[in-house]
């Protein structure tokens, strides 16, 4: 089972890799691919050492998959590339997920739409792996209405460039900048680029990708995308309107018993879900279940999860063994 991992030196790749070995998925021969500045460089998968290849030597090397962390450019330019050659792609970026031709994945949730002869993947954003997979159980038994979304993002979903501005102004360190303001000490309400309406590529990745997931266009959904200086994972405010009314005990048990999920809820002890607690975690927690007490058929939820593991890194790997146990490949 020959697998690329292409971006391998990046914050997901290497997480991606980490993963593979943990979950001990059948790799055969790992090729770790990434820029030319990359290229020769060594990196350690079960133990040894594996030399870092351009993408076009690990697109001449045919693997069985290749798994992208390496930006939307990339992806649109290489992905067919392995394509052709019969390689299956499962792409962390953004570049394909909303092309109607290529599944976007949760395996909980719609790994149902994957099929033989499938050869581009999409891997969906972080906050939207982790949202959909408490609501989606919600969903089939209530039917979601709306959705109003705060996200409360880790600096770790912008990448090393970002953890490193962070570590510098708490050093007191004059450094690189990943944003245009400090992150320690501050917040801002601007994750991805600003587009015309106002919202952001982030809020917007939200909007959509929930729908296409969940497989149901009428889902009315409004986001608004933070940052936060910390690492560890993203975390979620969402209200959430249902078509039918709940039961609160019904919820919780609903999505306890979806795979993947932790409910963390106990106000009386301050048990909550945090970063804290996702950090290199694959699990998402929910917490803070209760209803809306301002409009009828409404619930609050707050979900936290790692966005590099199960946000990424996971949820790709995922892909690929469902790909593998289903004999797709």
């Amino acid at each position: 089972m020959k697998t690329a991992v292409v971006g391998a030196t990046g914050m997901v790749g290497r997480t991606m890799m980490k993963v593979l070995e943990e979950r001990n998925f059948p790799v055969t021969e790992l090729i770790p691919a990434a820029s030319e500045k990359s290229v020769g460089k060594e990196i350690i998968f079960k133990g040894k050492p594996v030399k870092v290849v351009s993408v076009q030597d690990a697109v001449d090397a045919k693997p069985v998959f290749a798994i992208f962390s390496a930006g939307a450019s990339t992806s649109k330019e290489w992905a067919p590339e392995f394509a052709r050659n019969g390689t299956i792609v499962i792409d962390n970026s953004s570049f394909w997920r909303m092309d109607k031709n290529v599944p976007l994945i949760v395996p909980e949730i719609n790994s149902h739409v994957l099929k033989k002869g499938d050869r581009i993947i999409a891997n969906p954003n972080c906050s939207t792996i982790q949202m959909v997979m408490a609501l989606a159980p919600l969903h089939r038994k209530y039917i979601i209405k709306r959705l109003v979304i705060a996200t409360y993002q880790s600096v770790t979903g912008t990448g090393l460039k970002a953890v490193k501005q962070m570590e510098n102004e708490r050093n007191g360190i004059k450094g690189e900048m990943a944003y245009a303001y400090p992150i320690d000490m501050n917040c801002f309400p601007h994750g991805g680029s600003f587009q015309a309406d106002g919202y952001t590529s982030e809020e917007q990745k939200l909007i959509d990708e929930t729908r296409k997931i969940l497989e149901d266009q009428t889902i009315m959904v409004t986001a608004t995308v933070a940052r936060i200086p910390v690492v560890g994972g993203h975390s979620e405010a969402v209200n959430v309107e249902f078509k039918k009314d709940f039961d609160i005990d019904e919820v919780r048990r609903l999505i306890s018993e979806f795979p993947g999920n932790i409910i963390y809820d106990d106000p009386a002890t301050n048990k909550y879900p945090m970063p804290i607690l996702s950090h290199n975690r694959d699990e998402v927690f929910v917490g803070r279940i209760r209803r809306d007490l301002s409009k009828e058929k409404c619930l609050n939820l707050w979900i936290v999860s790692d966005n590099i593991r199960k946000g990424a890194a996971t949820n790709a790997v995922q892909i690929a063994e469902y790909m593998v146990e289903k004999k797709l490949y």
